[in-house]
């Protein structure tokens, strides 16, 4: 049996102090719009919070943040986009950091990893196994029978295999000590949902962030979230733990945000640093998002964010090896899957 993974959020209210580079870095002053790269289709929980927190830093830069949508490969494309884009700190993603830290281990893009990126930490999510309103199963404990016994009969909607819900699915299935589905991938989690809603796909497995409408509006049927506590949204029963029908599932908050490449000009960072430290933490849009939403609001950066990140990191790394899912060994991005740690490299 493996061990439960357990981690503590932590609130903006704890951020590190700058650190040396910022304290010394003269303020950045960008003369023109700054691209922010969403790699996944609009309306999902990525382009939902960065759509929040973009005018944050447009009005504190004082340019415009121009958040584009491109989609594909699980997010691949896009931050190839960004990886590829002069170092000038005119050029940023928005992702879960998750996928950010593992695209070498899934073989997406190769010899990258979490230390190619400065951390700028939002919002945890949790992904909510749900169904249409009219599906035939009324709990999780039905739904996890018919996954077992009818396999690739049911059909999952995500948004790829390394997305949040792919890999909720892919974690809930090695839980049950292993059961088939057919997964059913839509360019973004808020089309997967409202594709579940439609009766294109019998489940989904996406995020709260991504469901949370359709299911105040009695379109999605929630289940179970993955989380050892219920899920409590206003005008919604709680929805119940999936720790009530797998007790030692392993568990990790997916933390989303914003991501420059390293390589920029150290003012860059010491400039977005201050206004995570001032603005975002303190935001009350980004909170009443959070708290509407089903989010954890959850801002930091830098060394503490990186912490922050590894528990989900390791577990989505792992998780992937033991499905044979991975291209390359999570050792090749300093992860030992045997102790579930991250080693030096």
């Amino acid at each position: 049996m493996k061990p439960s993974l357990r981690i503590v959020l932590v609130s903006g209210c704890a951020l590190m102090a700058l650190g040396t580079a910022s304290a010394i870095a003269q303020e950045w002053k960008p003369d023109r719009p700054i691209n922010l790269i969403v790699p996944w289709g609009a309306g999902g929980s990525t382009d939902q919070v960065t759509r929040v927190t973009a005018p944050i830093l447009a009005e504190a830069l004082g340019v415009e943040v121009v958040v584009v949508n491109q989609p594909g490969a699980s997010g691949a494309i896009g931050t190839q986009e960004v990886l590829n884009a002069p170092r000038d700190g005119y050029t940023w993603t928005a992702n879960a950091i998750a996928n950010n830290a593992t695209y070498h281990v899934s073989g997406l893009l190769p010899d990258t990893d979490i230390d190619d990126w400065h951390i700028y930490l939002s919002v945890a999510n949790v992904p909510v196994v749900s169904v249409p309103a009219d599906s035939e199963f009324e709990d999780f404990g039905q739904l996890l029978e018919a996954l077992k016994t009818r396999g690739n009969e049911i059909t999952v909607a995500t948004a790829g295999v390394t997305s949040s819900g792919g890999t909720a699915i892919a974690a809930l299935s090695g839980a049950a000590d292993g059961f088939d589905y057919n997964m059913i991938t839509y360019d973004g989690g808020g089309p997967a949902a409202i594709a579940t809603a439609a009766g294109e796909a019998m489940v989904t497995t996406q995020l709260a962030v991504e469901q949370t409408e359709l299911i105040r509006g009695q379109r999605l049927k929630p289940l179970a979230v993955l989380s050892d506590q219920p899920l409590v949204l206003e005008g919604v029963d709680p929805i119940p733990p999936i720790t009530e029908w797998l007790p030692d599932m392993e568990l990790a908050p997916d933390y989303f945000g914003i991501f420059i490449p390293t390589g920029v000009p150290d003012e860059v960072v010491a400039t977005v640093d201050k206004i995570w430290a001032e603005q975002v933490v303190n935001s009350e849009a980004l909170k009443t998002y959070a708290e509407t939403f089903g989010a954890v609001f959850a801002p930091s950066y830098g060394a503490e964010a990186r912490a922050l990140a590894m528990p989900v990191v390791i577990l989505e790394a792992c998780d992937s090896v033991d499905r044979g899912e991975a291209v390359n060994d999570p050792s090749t991005i300093g992860i030992d899957c045997e102790t579930r740690t991250e080693v030096a490299q």
